[in-house]
């Protein structure tokens, strides 16, 4: 009896840990020379949107040695894999570690600025993660703030 229950629980807890992941957006990318405005829910940021509980201040100075060390660092996170990896657009997956939930976080390089949009691909809040992981690569890039 306890072993049936061991492989049900271990079951439910794979089937919930698994399914964290969601499916790639198809809507993410450059949309008429800017990033996809974030949706109606607090689980995204860009630099882009008007509004405030989605605008986040770009990264700076997007020379080619910025856009290379902004790869250099993306690699060098553990949770994180490059998807896309274009001359002016990055896209990149960042996973937790706990959940497994999947963000999508962009990068577009225009007009001497790199704009950012990172989003959760499942659930309604992110409680500010998204915000703190660009915050964070804006502090490993030792980039000033615009």
């Amino acid at each position: 009896m306890i072993s049936i229950l061991r492989i049900n629980l271990f079951l439910t807890v794979f089937f919930v840990l698994t399914g964290c992941a969601g499916s790639m957006p198809k809507n993410i990318g450059i949309t008429g020379e800017q990033l996809t405005p974030c949706p109606n829910k607090p689980n995204c940021v860009n630099s882009f949107s008007d509004t405030l509980e989605h605008n986040i201040t770009p990264l700076s100075h997007a020379g080619a040695l910025e856009w290379e060390k902004l790869i250099h660092v993306l690699t060098q996170q553990t949770n994180s894999k490059i998807i896309t990896n274009k001359p002016n657009y990055i896209h990149a997956t960042f996973t937790s570690k706990l959940m497994g939930f999947v963000d999508d976080v962009e990068f577009y390089q225009k007009n001497n600025t790199i704009h950012v949009r990172s989003a959760s691909r499942l659930g309604y809040s992110d409680l500010g993660a998204n915000r703190d992981r660009i915050e964070h690569l804006r502090q490993q890039l030792n980039l000033n703030m615009k």
